[in-house]
């Protein structure tokens, strides 16, 4: 058998190429020549600077000359070299499940103007909102395409190592810094990821050492009295083995934007360790191991000091956090054949949560594993697979909430080349649940070129497993809270389709979207504070935009979404709550190498529909624009961030406060726009 690797006609050379047992690299003119056994074998090829390609031979009697084109990784386009979302391991322009990605470039903009968070990176992402769910301590949840933050899945490396659900801190508790890429799924995607991920996957990926030693640190310092240290180093341990430390400081005064007496933004420092350790031993064989640290403590309310008349006394709302993680992933290439794949993960997390003269202490402990197998055959790319979770959660002081989850799976997948102008990829996964039975998720999805243009169709559905852990809930507390009856488990099916087409420089992406879930937990908070299931449905439907370009230096992206999200209910159907139907967004960036960076920002957020909130039915439309500039000087990079530079500020139109606490014991209204008004931060980094 003998492998010619090219790249634009001309020949590849130094590139690896592993068959089976065999890892040879290429001569001068791109080739190699081989022994293989006949019937059908997997070729990989990697070459620095090029995309991964693998590929499926069958070898007869004849001899087998075979071909393969790498294509160089894109410098400035929003794609991924292997998918890790999807299971199947395809490019993502090859995947009939559309992935949208953020790159490295894109991570370390965001890292610039919030480098202890992932917050600001995942809230200018099209179709993804930030939502605040309690403005006393800052706590805060991702919204995809409308849908409530607790059926985003969240993943590390693929490993659930946030927990099973990520509460309102989770996401203020991830530093940037050692990403290299995000991957995110929107929409029902049960049949991949099981409960938990009804509304989409976001997957964040570790930055993979580089051969040599190499450091990253950064300093930054904010108006608001933010102060972060954060330092990355990433080292070979011999041909096989690679090590990475992520290790960070940051800390956050208490701060009243608007002089009342009460914390807009809460005090906290926080503490975060994560060793990553690498294996590749060639030959399709790799491991990855990783564990971490996080302890956060937070407090806002009254300000020291300060005792408001509304409230009568000083009024403390903190929460202690103590989260461990460890996970890992194990993959090896059999009979040179199929790829087995095997993932585990366990997380153990401790809070202590204050609310005014109310204690609330938990355990919330969760483990995972999963088992996979991949081949190729034709035109057929599959996978199957069994998993386990477990979810147990303990409230010390409220113990009626307690619950233990045990889900046991099974998932299937085929990804199927039809022609070369459609694949199609249809999955189904079957959860046993512990609580709530039997569930069977299915999903279909389609791709389809034609010239210049790319379509794709996907329709899926799932459930998620309903807990007392609500956006309300994780803000109020549950010692108030009412159960009236059993709560069920929520169902949810949602459909999107959408085309992209370049336009010389430019790629426009049009998005058609919608999804409808039953059951949908919600909490009553007018007269009383009872967590129940709607009879009604919920509904989301809407469309995105998204335009990106560049030449040159010059880089933008262009985002618009509607969204409209209704519920049933009472009093008939309306708006969900704090879900704006349209915003935009702008980015613009001129970047060289040798120089550094300038950007512009400009986002938009229109009118959302109000709650129990004494001031206002419907909140108002709002504008942030924001400045950032980097310098490169040698090994440093010294930048400056101007966020917000409209000083936007919820309590420039409205009180924070409410003037009587309502009915689950909170001082506040919902946030619907920033607290914290006009920022600016700026800092160093070092490249070693």
């Amino acid at each position: 058998m003998t492998v010619r690797v090219q790249s634009n006609d001309e020949p590849v050379s130094g590139a690896t190429v592993t068959v089976g047992a065999q890892t040879l690299e290429t001569d001068h003119t791109g080739s190699i020549a081989l022994q293989t056994p006949r019937g059908v074998v997997t070729v990989m090829v990697t070459k620095l600077g090029f995309v991964d390609v693998q590929q499926t031979v069958t070898i007869a009697d004849a001899p087998v000359e075979m071909v393969i084109d790498l294509v160089p990784v894109p410098e400035h386009e929003e794609e991924v070299i292997v998918v890790a979302t999807t299971r199947s391991g395809r490019r993502v322009e090859d995947q009939p499940t559309r992935v949208e990605v953020l790159g490295r470039e894109e991570i370390e903009e965001k890292m610039l103007m919030t480098p202890g968070d992932i917050v600001m990176m995942l809230n200018e992402m099209g179709g993804l909102r930030v939502q605040a769910t309690s403005p006393s301590i800052g706590a805060a949840s991702v919204r995809v395409q409308g849908m409530q933050g607790r059926y985003t899945r969240f993943l590390s490396d693929g490993l659930p190592l946030f927990g099973q659900q990520v509460g309102g801190l989770g996401l203020l508790q991830i530093p940037p810094v050692d990403l290299g890429q995000v991957e995110v799924i929107k929409g029902v995607a049960s049949a991949l990821y099981g409960a938990g991920a009804m509304g989409g996957v976001v997957n964040l990926l570790s930055r993979r050492p580089v051969p040599e030693p190499a450091a990253d640190v950064l300093v930054n310092q904010s108006t608001l009295g933010a102060t972060d240290i954060v330092a990355f180093v990433s080292t070979p341990l011999s041909p096989a083995w690679r090590l990475s430390l992520l290790g960070g400081g940051h800390r956050q005064t208490r701060n009243d934007r608007d002089g009342d007496g009460w914390a807009d933004l809460a005090e906290y420092t926080r503490g975060v360790f994560r060793p990553r350790l690498f294996w590749d031993a060639g030959g399709g064989r790799s491991a990855f191991l990783t564990a971490g640290v996080t302890v956060e403590d937070r407090q806002g309310g009254t300000m020291r000091g300060a005792s408001l008349a509304s409230i009568g006394a000083p009024y403390v709302e903190a929460l202690d956090t103590r989260r461990y993680d460890v996970g890992g992933q194990m993959q090896m290439l059999l009979n040179q054949r199929f790829v087995l794949t095997t993932r585990g993960a366990a997380a153990w997390q401790r809070h202590d949560h204050r609310l005014g003269e109310v204690r609330e202490r938990d355990a919330h402990d969760t483990v995972f594993g999963e088992v996979a197998l991949r081949g190729a055959a034709g035109a057929h790319t599959w996978v199957v697979g069994a998993a386990y979770e477990r979810d147990d959660y303990t409230p010390d002081d409220v113990p009626r909430f307690a619950y233990t989850y045990n889900v046991p799976g099974l998932f299937v997948q085929d990804d199927v080349d039809v022609a070369s102008w459609l694949s199609i990829s249809a999955g189904a996964r079957v959860d046993w649940h512990s609580e709530y039975g039997t569930f069977v998720s299915p999903r279909l999805a389609a791709l389809a070129r034609g010239g210049a243009w790319t379509s794709r169709l996907s329709v899926g559905r799932g459930f998620f497993a309903t807990t007392p852990l609500t956006e309300e809930t994780e803000a109020a507390g549950l010692t108030r809270l009412e159960l009236l009856r059993p709560l069920r488990a929520e169902r949810g099916t949602s459909v999107s389709w959408d085309v992209t087409r370049p336009i010389g420089a430019i790629t426009v992406t049009a998005t058609a979207f919608a999804s409808r879930i039953t059951d949908s937990a919600a909490v009553e908070r007018d007269t009383r504070y009872v967590l129940f299931n709607r009879d009604g449905a919920t509904t989301n439907a809407g469309a995105e935009l998204l335009v990106t370009g560049g030449r040159g230096p010059w880089v933008a992206t262009g985002t618009y979404t509607y969204v409209r999200a209704r519920e049933d209910g009472d009093a008939g159907r309306r708006d969900v709550a704090l879900t704006p139907r349209h915003s935009a967004g702008f980015v613009g960036m001129w970047e060289e190498e040798d120089w550094g960076r300038v950007g512009v920002e400009w986002y938009y957020t229109g009118r959302q529909r109000l709650e129990v909130n004494p001031y206002r039915r419907v909140s108002r439309p709002y504008s942030i624009v924001g400045v950032l500039v980097e310098k490169r000087i040698d090994r440093f990079r010294v930048f400056l961030n101007a966020e917000n530079l409209t000083n936007v500020r919820q309590t420039r139109w409205d009180s924070l406060l409410r003037p009587s606490r309502g009915v689950d014991g909170r001082w506040t209204v919902d946030a619907w726009a920033p607290v914290d008004g006009r920022a600016i931060n700026g800092g160093f980094r070092v490249d070693f």
